[in-house]
């Protein structure tokens, strides 16, 4: 094992192998295909991964995509460096998971890729600060549920082709707007509108890649009047045009973050 801390970019071309520590992979930018002893998800920004010591996992990102990856030293390590924290991180890489990242979360993230992580010094550090944040995730009001994603996603797919405003998300969630945005940026880290649209434009990339569709098409199905304003944000989204996205571009294109999906129960998961 090499530095604790490394940033990795992933392409179409698929990983499949195991080690004897334990990995977390944080997502960047774009969407990284992830299965862990046969459980399947999705690594995208404001989420990681658990991948435990000795269990098999096979990843592969067909449009690219970018992590920051934490390989742990071993079971010494985490006593010696996280003390009153380590049964808290021994009991979160023991099994395989998916979990979002709360805001404060995603920035410490952030900042340590922007970071020169293949200082040693920096990378242990950052590793420490980063083990011991999962460790105190990010709570709602007692007893209040999660946001209704399944029936919001659904009213997104189903209206993508028209103009679509925040009440529209609020009157389907039972909340007031001011709510609803505040839900959004604790759960999600993003606002309704971001999320919104990061919905529309994977939309776009699904039909990019599995229809015919001309894309002055497939913008107006997903609520673009104008192909040049698509472009653009499939652009900042993917780091990609459409075009390239179509034709299958992966390596060549430096995805941006990606958006939101749900999994088999409707539950966001971020990216």
């Amino acid at each position: 094992m090499g530095s604790i801390l490394t940033l990795r970019h992933y392409s179409h071309d698929l990983i499949a192998h195991s080690h004897d520590h334990a990995q977390l992979v944080f997502g960047l930018s774009g969407q990284l295909e992830f299965e862990v002893e046969g459980q399947g998800s999705q690594v995208r920004q404001q989420s990681f991964v658990v991948v435990p010591a000795g269990a098999r996992h096979v990843c592969g990102s067909p449009g690219g995509s970018q992590c920051l990856v934490l390989d742990v030293p071993g079971e010494h390590w985490l006593g010696q460096s996280l003390g009153e924290h380590a049964e808290a991180s021994r009991r979160l890489l023991d099994s395989p998971q998916r979990q979002v990242l709360a805001p404060n979360q995603s920035r410490l993230v952030n900042w340590l890729a922007d970071s020169p992580v293949d200082d040693p010094l920096i990378a242990q550090q950052g590793a420490i600060l980063l083990l011991a944040s999962l460790n105190h995730p990010a709570c709602g009001q007692p007893g209040e549920r999660r946001l209704p994603y399944a029936a919001l996603n659904a009213h997104i797919d189903r209206h993508a082709a028209h103009p679509l405003q925040v009440a529209d998300l609020a009157r389907i969630a039972g909340l007031s707007g001011a709510r609803l945005h505040a839900r959004f940026i604790a759960e999600c880290g993003r606002t309704p509108m971001e999320y919104l649209r990061s919905r529309r434009l994977q939309m776009a990339l699904e039909l990019l890649r599995g229809s015919p569709l001309p894309i002055g098409e497939i913008a107006h199905c997903v609520g673009y009047s104008s192909q040049s304003a698509f472009a653009a944000a499939i652009l900042r989204e993917f780091g990609c045009s459409p075009r390239q996205l179509r034709q299958g571009a992966n390596a060549s294109c430096s995805t941006k973050p990606g958006s939101l999906t749900t999994d088999d129960t409707g539950t966001a998961l971020v990216d």
